[in-house]
């Protein structure tokens, strides 16, 4: 099992970087020709997630990406160092308690309806020490027609 991993500061203009990488690693780990645009969106959406999650929680500490070479299987986790609460939860000192609708909440369900759309295999954890997104996809060994 090869492990790609990647850190960078939560700046926008490090997704693009972190894209570029996914895709290459995918390439050379066998992910068909047909589905890298598709693993670099993903990529480029969880990563755009998770920096808007660390300037928006004032946390400095790096975003951090593993690609993941497995027998007939790609792997890409983004994580983050966001904490979240339970839904219902309330956070101490928090301000804007209304009923009306998060912003910052739907662009982060959004994120993730679009992951999902990219992505069959995908996982979505978070917890009080951050949250991961998991994404996998099927490879093909060099050299062997795709059925």
């Amino acid at each position: 099992m090869a492990t790609v991993e990647l850190r960078f500061s939560a700046l926008p203009e490090h997704v693009r970087t972190a894209r570029l990488v996914a895709a290459a690693v995918a390439r050379r780990a066998g992910v068909d020709e047909a589905v890298l645009d598709e693993v670099r969106l993903a990529v480029g959406e969880a990563c755009t997630r998770a920096v808007g999650l660390h300037q928006s929680g004032g946390i400095s500490a790096p975003v951090h990406v593993s690609l993941i070479e497995e027998e007939k299987l790609f792997s890409i986790e983004v994580g983050d160092e966001a904490p979240r609460t339970a839904p219902g939860d309330k956070v101490p000192g928090a301000r804007g308690a209304s009923d009306e609708p998060d912003v910052e909440t739907e662009e982060d369900e959004m994120g993730l309806a679009v992951i999902s759309g990219l992505v069959d295999d995908v996982e979505v954890t978070a917890g009080e020490h951050g949250g991961l997104i998991r994404m996998s996809w099927p490879t093909t060994p060099p050299g062997l027609p795709l059925p």
